[in-house]
């Protein structure tokens, strides 16, 4: 089984697959007379198809025992994915580049606890990996007529070790 190490998620990192929703100070305004900071357009929205919309949920989801092993991976033709931590836990984010219709070598991130990502149209992800308890995410996707997810499995497993926390993150 091929061993996937785990990156620490950075905007540029993870520039290729979507972007990372954080409380970036450079994105942020006052507003509200100066009481609340507004962390401004951190992600698009992006659905397609007629009679698509985009809706809110929440996920909420069970965490993963360790060592795991990321044996498929899924995608959404029709829209972005976005992923928010309600729960304050650091999660992971696995991900791949297209290769030819079909995932390609797949990367892990370890997210921070206030660290969220959009996924964008068509990127190859594992489904939501939580990791030190029961977690809940502010999901933002496509909802509307059509096969918005196909999935894919992998003949050879990656295979993840039991990741190191940083408690900086």
């Amino acid at each position: 089984m091929r061993v996937l190490p785990i990156r620490s998620l950075t905007a540029e990192a993870f520039r290729p697959f979507g972007e990372v929703i954080d409380a970036d100070p450079a994105r942020m305004r006052l507003i509200n007379g100066g009481t609340t900071e507004r962390f401004h357009g951190l992600a698009t929205v992006d659905v397609a198809g007629e009679g698509a919309r985009p809706i809110l949920s929440i996920f909420r989801g069970q965490p993963r025992r360790f060592p795991y092993a990321i044996d498929m991976m899924e995608r959404h033709p029709l829209g972005s994915q976005s992923f928010t931590p309600l729960s304050g836990r650091p999660w992971l984010v696995v991900v791949a580049p297209d290769a030819g219709g079909r995932p390609g070598r797949a990367m892990a991130f370890l997210a921070g606890p206030r660290q969220g990502v959009n996924y964008h149209r068509n990127v190859w992800h594992h489904p939501l990996m939580t990791l030190d308890g029961i977690s809940d995410f502010l999901i933002v996707d496509r909802d509307g007529p059509g096969n918005n997810l196909e999935e894919f499995f992998y003949e050879e497993p990656f295979l993840i070790e039991e990741p190191v926390r940083d408690t900086d993150l």
